[in-house]
Formats: C-alpha cells, sequence, structure tokens
C-alpha cells in the first residue's frame, strides 16, 4: 500500500491550466483499481492519494505521468506501507 503526497511546488500557478489533465490521471487511477482515496493536504499545500495493488516501480511510472508532477505543478513523494494490522473492512490490503 502506498501514501503518494503530492505537493504544490513554486510552479503551483500553473495548476489551473493542468486541471483537466490532472483529473483525467487521478479517474484513469480509479478505473484501474490502483487509486482507493485521492483528497486535499490541509491548508490547500496540494494533495494526497493512496493507492494499492501495484508495484513501486509502476506506481512511480503512473505518478511520473501525473500532469502536475510533469509540470512541477506538483512535487510527488510516495511512502510504502507494508500493512500489520488492519480494520478487517481493510483487510484486503493486507495482501
Amino acid at each position: 500500500m502506498f501514501i503518494i503526497l503530492l505537493k504544490f511546488s513554486a510552479n503551483k500557478s500553473a495548476a489551473g491550466q493542468y486541471m483537466d489533465s490532472h483529473n483525467a490521471w487521478i479517474k484513469k487511477g480509479f478505473e484501474d483499481g490502483v487509486f482507493l482515496l485521492t483528497g486535499t493536504i490541509q491548508p490547500k499545500q496540494g494533495g494526497g492519494v493512496i493507492a494499492h495493488g501495484v508495484t513501486r516501480g509502476e506506481l512511480q511510472e503512473r505518478v511520473n505521468a501525473d500532469p502536475f508532477v510533469a509540470k512541477d505543478v506538483v512535487a510527488a513523494e510516495i511512502i510504502e506501507i507494508t500493512p500489520g494490522k488492519t480494520d478487517e473492512r481493510l483487510s484486503f490490503l493486507q495482501g
């Protein structure tokens, strides 16, 4: 399981220009079954994604394809977590 932090960079002002393609990237992540959750890092510092079901290399490729990352609107950090204990509703993450 992975947490992806997408923190705004100095090029934050270009976000509007790439928002549609960034949203399409998010939509594809959900359609592919990789993304479980996306949201805003408060207070408006960027975004976060919870992902699973891929290798770190595959996820890095996916993150690099995000227009926000490619155009330096955000800087991406991928954090890998190996679940040890989960609520039974999240047991699928322990695979």
